[in-house]
């Protein structure tokens, strides 16, 4: 039985395509306080965080492996275009030495129970280096029984000895950039790549024992229509990924220079953005994908639809994910750890963050310590993101005040239902998910930016 198409009328698109946050943490990177977290009062929330969980949940690591040998322009990514392979080894130096200091100051071994690879272009680097390089990380911790290991994976840039490498050290989840399957598309973003390359990673991916795989397309991309939509969705229904993520193209140039490369006359407009996503979402529910948070979908039997299902889907700078751990260590150029009560991002320079590490300094660029009310908000905001709903006490009712007048206009429409102390989003307000979740944002309507920071909503 088909699933009825259903459109978001375009008046609402026109009203609330504004620029507003992803929410993958709140407050958000431009509202991270300017005061300085030092080194050493950062320390003190790893510190916290890791013996608060470590022995009952174990921790999560990023690994950013910045380095492409090609520009793909949509890419608003932290990443180092290269074809000199010999930048690896330093930065695997450099990368192992921010990860001796964390663990020099942990009273026991760290458990690893998430570790994700992203990038760039993690298979960028040689599998010998890669076994060296993940081999020296986890010889220092223990891994959870249950522990999830997921890297990204450029088809063009990835191969068996990779695949197999990653395999025997614990990796079982893949995420695999598609993008679009139209040449045309492909030319303009720099992204030449067939269906035939991407179903050979699939394919032997599967046969190494990988058993879960991601596929991720954008909607919105430039000169994109509903027949490359409806083209490259037919295609990944042929590759089966357990999971697809179905990102709405983010058109910031001031940003990432490459996007200059085509204007915004090259892209949809709003209303026919959204109909791409409406489209690409129903054909992927008629082929028994089911829709979770912000984007993303899932086969029913996947470890993330029965977390959407049972409450515990979580989100975070990596996305949405099936666990929870209290401590996220980022290692590498621009990574973000997160301990619950603190953020801290990383330098973003590659050779400025292999110099800072050379000092035998953390390579800290900016942090941020939560307040209570930080706390409570961002509580409430995961919980729209992951669960479309929310409630609060009377005790924390004034908090809220001003955001429930925000939602006024909203609950007009039909988007959300809301009393003094529960939001529900409801079907129509789905496409509206981060514009709800706007409405919570208390930073962000303190100081309202004046120059573009974020995407567009819709």
């Amino acid at each position: 039985m088909a699933v009825p198409v259903l459109y978001t009328p375009a008046a609402l698109l026109a009203k609330y395509d504004v620029p507003s946050p992803r929410y993958t943490s709140y407050p958000t990177v431009p509202y991270w306080d300017e005061s300085p977290l030092t080194q050493e009062r950062w320390m003190l929330h790893v510190q916290q965080a890791f013996r608060k969980t470590n022995t009952s949940k174990g921790i999560s690591l990023y690994l950013h492996l910045p380095f492409c040998e090609k520009l793909c322009t949509y890419c608003g990514c932290n990443k180092r275009i290269t074809k000199n392979h010999a930048v690896e080894e330093p930065y695997m130096k450099a990368l192992l030495e921010e990860w001796d200091q964390y663990v020099a100051t942990f009273e026991e071994k760290p458990r690893i129970a998430e570790m994700h690879l992203g990038g760039g272009t993690p298979t960028f680097f040689s599998a010998e280096n890669l076994k060296q390089l993940l081999e020296a990380i986890l010889v220092k911790a223990e891994v959870t029984p249950d522990a999830e290991f997921s890297v990204e994976v450029h088809p063009n840039a990835t191969n068996a000895a990779q695949l197999q490498v990653l395999y025997d050290l614990g990796f079982r989840r893949l995420s695999v950039g598609i993008q679009d399957f139209d040449p045309y598309v492909q030319l303009v973003i720099n992204r030449i790549q067939t269906f035939e390359q991407t179903k050979e990673t699939f394919d032997t991916a599967r046969a190494i024992g990988y058993t879960s795989i991601n596929g991720d397309i954008i909607y919105g991309l430039p000169h994109q229509t509903a027949n490359s939509i409806r083209h490259t969705i037919e295609k990944v229904k042929e590759l089966r990924p357990e999971r697809i993520a179905f990102y709405s193209y983010a058109h910031v140039p001031w940003k990432s220079k490459g996007q200059r490369r085509y204007s915004e006359a090259d892209l949809p407009e709003a209303a026919e953005k959204r109909a791409l996503y409406e489209l690409g979402r129903n054909l992927l529910e008629e082929a028994g994908y089911m829709e979770i948070g912000l984007d993303h979908f899932s086969l029913p039997d996947d470890d993330l639809y029965i977390a959407a299902q049972s409450g515990n889907l979580h989100r975070n700078f990596m996305g949405y994910t099936a666990r929870h751990t209290e401590l996220l260590i980022g290692l590498g150029a621009s990574s973000i750890s997160d301990t619950g009560t603190a953020f801290m991002q990383n330098i973003k320079e590659v050779e400025a963050y292999e110099a800072a590490v050379a000092t035998g300094n953390l390579p800290l660029l900016k942090g941020h310590e939560l307040t209570e009310e930080d706390l409570l908000i961002r509580k409430h905001i995961l919980n729209l993101m992951c669960r479309l709903t929310t409630n609060w006490t009377e005790e924390d009712l004034p908090y809220f005040v001003d955001a429930l007048i925000r939602l006024q206009p909203l609950e007009e429409d039909g988007l959300v239902d809301y009393s003094r102390n529960h939001i529900q989003v409801l079907e129509a307000g789905r496409p509206f998910l981060r514009n709800i979740a706007m409405c919570l944002d208390a930073r962000l309507w303190a100081d309202k930016p004046t120059t573009p920071v974020f995407s567009r909503s819709v």
